[in-house]
Order: C-alpha cells, then structure tokens, then sequence
C-alpha cells in the first residue's frame, strides 16, 4: 500500500492506496478546500460518490458530518476507503454501486463528487477518469439525479476539468431547478493522462491546439427550500 499526502501541506488527511485505486491529486485537494469554505459538513448526512481511498469522505467525517455514505463501482475503492474509514474510527460507510445504488440511499444534505471526467476517444479507457467522448458520461446522469439526492437546503460540490463542458454543467444543473455556480477554480500542467489524450482533445476541439495547461473547477449546486 502507499501513503498520499496533500500538496499543500497537513491541512488534509493521510490517507492509504491500494494499488489501482485513484490517488487524491490536485482535483481533491481543491475540492477539500472548497468544503471547509463552504463551512464543513458539522451535523450532515454526506454522500461522498465516485470516492476512491475515502480522501472526500474522510475530509467530511472529519469536519464534524454525522454520518458520511461512500460509493465506487470498483472494489478496491470501496475496500480502501472502508479501510481509511476504520483506521480512524470515522462513520463513514462504504458501498459499491453506481447512481442506482446511491438513490436508494438518499437523500443527503451534502453530496461531494470528483467523479471520471476525462474526454477520451474510446481506445485504451480507463474507468478511474476516463468518460465518453466528452468526458460527461458520469457528470450529466449525476447532475440529473441531484434534485433527488439533495434534501432542501441541502448542496453539492462536484469537480471537473474545463475541458468538460463547465457552461453545460451550470445549464444543466439550472434547468433542474438547482442554484449553481463555480466556487473554486485551479489552472493546473496537463499530468500523464491528459498527455496521452491530448491530440483527441485537439482533434475535437475540446483544447486549443498546443495546450498544456487545464481549469480544474468546482460547481455548487443548491436545492432551495420550497418557495424559496
């Protein structure tokens, strides 16, 4: 097993890796971060989808959540974060399942996601990041389903590459009746993956020709209390 460590320091939690499970990077760290500025998750029931090792939900158990809901479709994710969960004695459950799955246990007053959002050609996909052709093959069924995994008042954080489509995440969201807006923006070098799929990004004018850098983004999402 290894050990990662946040970038910036001991602000955020260690936590362990099985081989093959997506590490937290930048992408989780500004989510992270975007949580504590949104002031935590004190007293909530939080859905922590598309998890990985745990690093969200273990983030919000540690900001005070009453209880916290894991869920991955690959089992060495959810045995990882069962794992980070125990080590810690946090109450955070850890389920394997999609959107599906998840529905059937809501609904939540926060729901955190840093979910597969990679613009891929269909050649080589790795499920850990790779989604469709225009990387919403996980964000545009997820953010259909927030209005029925959000209580009201409830909100979500949810983190995605610029290369995704962040107009059409706040389209999206909007037309489900939900409050939405970018919180938190990082522009950071493309890291392996995106090299591999650069040229796709630029055959399909997802990227400018010659781009090395990305937006990693955060997009709120608010369920209004009615009438409201």
């Amino acid at each position: 097993m290894t050990a990662s460590l946040a970038l910036d320091g001991s602000d955020s939690p260690r936590v362990w890796r099985l081989p093959g499970v997506y590490r937290p990077q930048e992408d989780s760290y500004l989510l992270a971060n975007a949580l504590a500025d949104a002031g935590g998750t004190e007293d909530s029931h939080v859905l922590d989808f598309c998890t990985g090792t745990g690093f969200l939900a273990v983030n919000a158990a540690m900001m005070g959540a009453a209880s916290v809901t894991a869920f991955d479709i690959a089992p060495r994710a959810v045995l990882t974060a069962r794992m980070n969960a125990w080590t810690r004695r946090l109450p955070i459950r850890a389920h394997r399942g999609g959107l599906d799955a998840v529905l059937r246990h809501g609904p939540f007053d926060v729901v955190l996601s840093n979910p597969p959002y990679v613009p891929c050609d269909g050649e080589d996909r790795d499920p850990r990041w790779d989604a469709g052709a225009d990387g919403r093959g996980v964000l545009d069924p997820l953010c259909d389903s927030l209005p029925a995994l959000l209580t009201p008042g409830g909100f979500a954080l949810i983190v995605h590459s610029e290369f995704t489509g962040v107009e059409t995440t706040l389209r999206r969201l909007r037309d489900a009746d939900l409050k939405a807006s970018v919180v938190a923006r990082r522009r950071i070098p493309f890291g392996p993956v995106l090299r591999s799929r650069a040229d796709y990004l630029y055959a399909s004018h997802l990227a400018e020709p010659g781009s090395t850098t990305e937006e990693v983004v955060v997009v709120r999402a608010d369920r209004p209390h009615p009438g409201r």
